[in-house]
């Protein structure tokens, strides 16, 4: 995954909520072209937090009925609203919700916040998929203990 728009996971309570926190940096790539000297984070990458978010809760959900090669994908945005721009300084507070959560995917309600106030809200759709290489797994369980403890697993 090139664009990891979660720094860190905060809660994480499978079938239900999950919360994280992103910090945007004016370091970030994006910031380059969007816009230049009016930096604003683009409404799409709020909308891919909050899916890399509502993915993990979905994910986790199936973990604990035993299934653990599972990865979510976003299928479907319903709903999205921006109500004000996100830019370089804030910290997108994130929150997803399980609305639905089904063998074959699940759908959550995600709501983006910046110093308490909402910023973006959205609900996303998901499918699930089957994983079985295993340097996948590696690198989604690597970046999973990284959201939720800081750092990857010893080796």
């Amino acid at each position: 995954m090139r664009y990891l728009l979660l720094d860190r996971i905060t809660r994480l309570e499978p079938p239900r909520l999950a919360m994280g926190v992103k910090c945007v940096s004016l370091s970030d790539d994006t910031f380059a072209d969007h816009f230049p000297g009016h930096p604003m984070m683009p409404g799409a990458l709020v909308i891919e937090a909050l899916a890399q978010l509502g993915g993990v809760l979905l994910e986790a959900t199936r973990r604990a009925e035993g299934h653990e090669d599972v990865h979510a994908l976003l299928t479907m945005i319903d709903h999205a609203r921006f109500r004000r721009i996100v830019r370089p300084g804030d910290k997108l507070e994130l929150e997803a919700e399980t609305i639905l959560a089904r063998e074959e995917g699940g759908q959550v309600k995600g709501k983006a916040r910046v110093d308490g106030e909402v910023v973006a809200t959205a609900e996303l759709g998901f499918a699930f998929t089957r994983v079985t290489n295993p340097k996948v797994l590696a690198r989604r369980r690597e970046v999973l203990d990284i959201w939720l403890t800081g750092a990857a697993e010893e080796p």
